[in-house]
Parts: C-alpha cells; sequence; structure tokens
C-alpha cells in the first residue's frame, strides 16, 4: 500500500518528498527533507506574502485570493499564533477527487486511483467525470485541517496524502458504493458482482457462498450442519467510514516509516470532511472541532479526544501493560498529588471502571505520578501531551526517561455521517470547521450567533460571503493587541494559538444531488 501511494503521489508533492526543495538539501533525494514554511497551496500566496504570514506581532488573517475560491463557494481564513511556536504548524487541504474503479479482475487497487482537480475552479464545477463514465467513477469533495505540534513536518505530509489513501480505500470499494441496490459481499471475489442479478438473488448468491465451508462437514456430506448464526448487514455508509478509518491508519505508519528518512517532525490532530453520494462525513482525531449550522441550530459533529475524554480507555490500557508506565506512573487518578505522609489514609480515587468517585487506602505505589494530570486543557497524558488522537508523534518520549507515549495516542478518528441530501439547505446553512486555536476562546453557540449574523448581512448571492464570514471569525478569535496582550469582545483573554477555519455553505451539496 505504502509504496503504490509514495509512486502514486510523486507527481504532485512539487519535489516535496525529493530532499531538495527547499535549497538546503541540493545533493537530492538521499539527503534528509527539512520542510520549509508552508501555507496551503490554494491560497496562492508568493514567497514575500508567506514570509509576511509569519509575523508574530502584527498576525495579519490570511484569506482566499480572489482567483482561487474553493468548491462550493467554501470560505477559509488563518492566523499565525502570538509567538507560542516558531512558525504555523495548521496545515490545511481541500480537493475535489475523481476515484476511479478498480479493473475487473483485479484484486488489488489502481497505483493511480484518483484524478486530482484544481482546487482554483470556482465551485468545483466541470469536476465530475464525462457522461458515458459515471458508472466508472466516484467523485468526492474532501477538505481537511491538521493541528501540528513539536513542529510541522506531520501535519504537511497529512495534508499532501491523507486525501491519497482515502481515496485507494474508497477505490476498492467503488462498484459496491455506485450499486445502492445491491448489499456488499461478504468476501470480495467469492462471487463476481452481477448488475442483472435483482438484489434478492444476490443476496442469495452471497449467503450460499457463505456456507460452503459448512457444506463438507465430516459425518453430514449431502446434508450442510444447522446454521446457528446469520449474517451481519453491512451498510454502504459504513463502507466510507471504514475507508477512512483505515485511511487514517495508513497514513499513520507511513509517517511511521518514513519520518527518519524525510524528518517529518511532531505530530498532529487532523479533522477531515468527505462529501461522497449525499453525505458528509466527519472524521476527527484530536481536538479540533466541526459544527452544522442550520436554520440557526446547532449540531455537533465532532468530539474531542483529550486526556480527560479519553480517561477510562487510557487507564484500561495502562492496567492491562503496566509495563508501558515505566514505573514511574500510576493509572489510577486522584484529585491531587499523593503525599508519602498519607500512606495509609483513606484518599478519593478513581480507575477505568469508575465513572464516580471512591475512597481507598494508599499504598506506596500511589505516590507515582498519574498517568493523567491537570484539568481542562492543561490536562496531560503522562505528564508530556495535552492530546490523546492524531498522526505521528512516534518519537515522543516523557522527559527525560526512556517511556514512550505513542502507545497510549491513537490515530483512529472518530466519523460521524451527515445525511445531506435528505434537507433542503439555505443559504446561511454551513459546516464550520476549527482548529483548536477557535474553540478555545469561543463556543459553538458563540460561534453560531457571529456567523448568523455576519451572513444575515451579507447579500446571499456574493460568492465572496463565506470567506468574510470566516475572516470575521478568525478576527474574533484573534481579538486586537492592547497592553495586556491579545483581547475579545468583554476584554476576555483572545486566542494566542494558530487558528484556521473553514465555513462550507451546504446549499452547494444539495446542488450536487
Amino acid at each position: 500500500m505504502l509504496t503504490r501511494v509514495k509512486s502514486a503521489v510523486a507527481n504532485f508533492m512539487g519535489g516535496m518528498m525529493a530532499g531538495g526543495s527547499n535549497g538546503d538539501h541540493p545533493g537530492g533525494s538521499d539527503m534528509p527533507l527539512k520542510y520549509p514554511y508552508s501555507r496551503p497551496e490554494f491560497l496562492g500566496l508568493s514567497p514575500d506574502e508567506i514570509e509576511c504570514s509569519a509575523d508574530h506581532i502584527a498576525r495579519p488573517i490570511l484569506i482566499l485570493k480572489e482567483t482561487k475560491r474553493l468548491p462550493w463557494s467554501t470560505g477559509y481564513a488563518e492566523v499565525i499564533n502570538a509567538g507560542k511556536s516558531t512558525l504555523n504548524e495548521d496545515q490545511a487541504c481541500c480537493e475535489v477527487l475523481v476515484v476511479k474503479r478498480r479493473p475487473a479482475g483485479s484484486s488489488t487497487p489502481n497505483r493511480t486511483p484518483l484524478t486530482r482537480r484544481r482546487s482554483s475552479l470556482p465551485n468545483g464545477e466541470g469536476m465530475g467525470p464525462r457522461e458515458s463514465d459515471k458508472l466508472l467513477y466516484l467523485t468526492l469533495h474532501y477538505w481537511a485541517l491538521f493541528d501540528g505540534h513539536a513542529g510541522s513536518g506531520v501535519a504537511v505530509a497529512a495534508s499532501r496524502l491523507l486525501h491519497h489513501h482515502i481515496a485507494l480505500h474508497l477505490q476498492e470499494v467503488t462498484e459496491i458504493l455506485c450499486t445502492p441496490n445491491l448489499l456488499p459481499p461478504t468476501c470480495l471475489g467469492e462471487e463476481p458482482i452481477n448488475h442483472h442479478l435483482t438484489p434478492t438473488s444476490q443476496r442469495a448468491l452471497t449467503r450460499a457462498a457463505s456456507l460452503r465451508g459448512a457444506a463438507g462437514a465430516p459425518g453430514s456430506p449431502s446434508t450442510p450442519p444447522t446454521r446457528f448464526f446469520t449474517e451481519k448487514k453491512v451498510s454502504h455508509e459504513s463502507l466510507v467510514i471504514g475507508a477512512i478509518e483505515n485511511a487514517f491508519k495508513d497514513m499513520d505508519v507511513q509517517i511511521e516509516k518514513e519520518k527518519a528518512v524525510y524528518n517529518i517532525s511532531g505530530g498532529c490532530t487532523a479533522l477531515v470532511v468527505v462529501y461522497l453520494l449525499g453525505k458528509l462525513y466527519v472524521g476527527n482525531a484530536g481536538d479540533s472541532r466541526a459544527i452544522i449550522i442550520r436554520a440557526g441550530e446547532v449540531i455537533p459533529m465532532s468530539t474531542e479526544f483529550t486526556p480527560e475524554s479519553e480517561r477510562r480507555r487510557l487507564q484500561f490500557l495502562a492496567y492491562m501493560q503496566p509495563h508501558l508506565l515505566g514505573n514511574e506512573f500510576t493509572h489510577l487518578e486522584f484529585p491531587r498529588r499523593v503525599q508519602r505522609k498519607e500512606v495509609g489514609k483513606r484518599m478519593l480515587y478513581r480507575d477505568f471502571t469508575m465513572a464516580g468517585w471512591a475512597y481507598k487506602t494508599i499504598e506506596d505505589d500511589d505516590l507515582k505520578f498519574p498517568l493523567i494530570y491537570g484539568e481542562g486543557k492543561k490536562a496531560r497524558v503522562l505528564a508530556t501531551i495535552g492530546v490523546t488522537r492524531g498522526l505521528g508523534d512516534h518519537n515522543l518520549k516523557v522527559h527525560d526517561s526512556n517511556i514512550y507515549i505513542k502507545p497510549f495516542l491513537s490515530c483512529c478518528p472518530e466519523v460521524k455521517a451527515y445525511p445531506l441530501a435528505q434537507y433542503e439547505h439555505e443559504a446561511d446553512d454551513v459546516l464550520v470547521l476549527g482548529t483548536d486555536g477557535l474553540w478555545d476562546v469561543l463556543s459553538n453557540q458563540e460561534v453560531a450567533e457571529a456567523v448568523t449574523c455576519f451572513l444575515a448581512n451579507c447579500d446571499p448571492d456574493d460568492q465572496h460571503r463565506y470567506t468574510m464570514a470566516a475572516q470575521d471569525l478568525v478576527m474574533r478569535a484573534r481579538g486586537v493587541l492592547k497592553d495586556r496582550g491579545w483581547r475579545i469582545s468583554n476584554d476576555r483573554l483572545g486566542s494566542g494559538d494558530d487558528i484556521s477555519v473553514y465555513i462550507i455553505p451546504l446549499m452547494y451539496g444539495n446542488k450536487q444531488n
């Protein structure tokens, strides 16, 4: 899989993976890669503009240029942090992709399963396949945000490659997805998909195939044994979700294998949206967030994964594999650090089996540092990292120790589906994606009210209204520089983090249908 991905993406990596694109390593591909400071290519920035965007004092807000409108008239805006890190570690990607169906009789995906179309075309016009080819292709729209930490290398790599992994996995099921009246076969290749069969006869074929293994049971050569199970019903929606989940895992494996060669530093959270066959699929691994605003109502489309929200998963892993704690940490949680003078006394605690709190007698083992320490945004896993899902971080260790943190970090996203085609959306109905720099200072309701109010004062036919709304949202979260730092409304502290925002109008999804 990884070899296919590398060969398929080499033509659009722009020399990035060759190791000499930034001029630091003229020797070519045998030299380690240092990712240059880069911004999403759909912004269409010149080198001078990219350099100016890294101003930590002024923190200029970047928006789309006139000639670089994204599909669906998507709005996008971003701003760099106020000195938290050297560069902007947020990355973004937006593409319209055409996935080719796997050739008949082939057991492996194509090396080039997708055609990458120019994201600068307005609203994705002309992106679809020709009329004669509609049965051979799937067209998908893709938006993604990647919030890097400890370097931007993983975020850059994921922004350039994750959608290709998704396309590879979708290619495996393209023929099934293009035949909505047929249930997915239990085993690919066991029975060919016959488009002339009725759904009933097709199900009979796959069920008959699944019973073949039992037909020759000893003692009853002519009569199959009693069947004690029924086949699980697998929906087409779950195939798309599975493709996205597997793509995240493949991306993480690729980063691990290639981080030494290409100097892919740090890690990143990932929030992706895929529009396919009338549905939006939102996959999240990290603490970025997506919400739908429909007729003024807020519909959450993601869940943040933090040390507190995933406490029980982390504690269970530590309980089952205590060696991962290096004899320095305890999987138990206490309201505060336990002191030696409290050994033998009873203190509040909880473990992975508990949602509430109870008392236990403190022992010497309880003096170890807790697996999860801190509260809210200050909570950390193994006193090191504040997110529990994402890509990368394979080399991350607890400070001054040999304890790896990666076993506790999951690359698997939570994927939620939204049946966009079932609703008729108005011009002000949008999907908002934002990195945590936005949500640290603004709530779901505050964002919804700000976007709704701004769009209400814009011309509904103005395709730039969503870009301006994204700019307004980033400005609200960044605030204004005052004597006491960046301040937002009511003199609250503004966000000092990188902030990246998409505003995606849903009515264009209805037009696609």
